[in-house]
């Protein structure tokens, strides 16, 4: 008996297709590959991965005191320098390639600084159940870049921020890798059923091929991509043959067995 499998839904998102956002008067200023719900129809299928946004900055600036609750908020520096206080008395700074972690739990305020000429950041939140997690008391950790496990192979260096070995746990279910894929070469993942892939481009151009259909999508810097398996499924990410290209990629569960913020509103 002869089945056909399906094709892989892969959408993408150029910069001027993600919302926007600016702190401190400009200072700082982003772009949303996944924005709040008040910032209109996002992607679907992204279930527990609820906001990602990559600031920049210029300078000096600052995100004053705010308040936070339940979600699982990291900040994840891909240039430069980013500095968090809280009303944990907790006061720390990473450089590139680090992480700050908060469970925000019942409640914490925090604020956030950038620092040195030029500086770029992931801030990523994760949902876990909010009914259970608001009961929990909030955490803060942080990371060096030399804390995140990492190896090459085939052209292919993958670092690993969460799962797989990576200090950072959180309760959402949730993976992510920091994945530099050198000149001509590729990276191939599978997906199980009900999955998803949510890829920025953070430097270089490459093209994302359905391993079954054989269908390009092609990659520049700051693109979003987001791969959903309806059923089992392989993406290749490949590398243009004169520059490296390198993305972050997290995975996670199409759907969860709990309520999703976005789904009760």
């Amino acid at each position: 008996m002869n089945t056909k499998t399906k094709a892989l839904e892969i959408s993408i998102y150029p910069p001027e297709a993600q919302g926007v956002g600016q702190f401190d008067g400009g200072r700082i200023t982003e772009i949303k590959p996944i924005g709040f719900p008040q910032d209109g129809p996002g992607p679907r299928n992204l279930g527990p991965l609820f906001y990602w946004a990559w600031a920049t900055a210029k300078g000096y600036g600052k995100i004053a005191l705010h308040p936070h609750q339940a979600f699982e908020i990291m900040s994840y520096a891909i240039e430069g320098e980013i500095g968090h206080y809280d009303t944990l008395g907790t006061k720390s700074r990473v450089k590139a390639g680090g992480a700050q972690v908060m469970q925000t739990g019942s409640g914490v305020s925090h604020e956030e600084e950038t620092v040195g000429d030029h500086t770029e950041f992931f801030q990523i939140w994760f949902e876990p159940n909010l009914k259970e997690s608001i009961l929990q008391k909030p955490t803060y950790r942080e990371f060096a870049h030399e804390d995140f496990p990492t190896a090459t192979r085939d052209g292919v260096t993958l670092k690993h921020i969460i799962g797989e070995g990576a200090p950072v746990t959180i309760e959402a279910e949730a993976a992510m890798q920091d994945i530099l894929i050198q000149p001509g070469h590729s990276y191939r993942r599978e997906l199980a059923a009900d999955r998803t892939l949510a890829i920025v481009v953070i430097d270089g151009k490459g093209v994302l091929v359905d391993a079954t259909t054989l269908g390009k999508h092609y990659l520049e810097p700051r693109y979003f991509a987001v791969v959903y398996a309806g059923e089992p499924g392989v993406v290749s990410i490949q590398a243009e043959t004169d520059s490296p290209l390198r993305i972050a990629l997290i995975e996670v569960p199409a759907k969860v067995n709990y309520p999703l913020y976005k789904e009760e509103r």
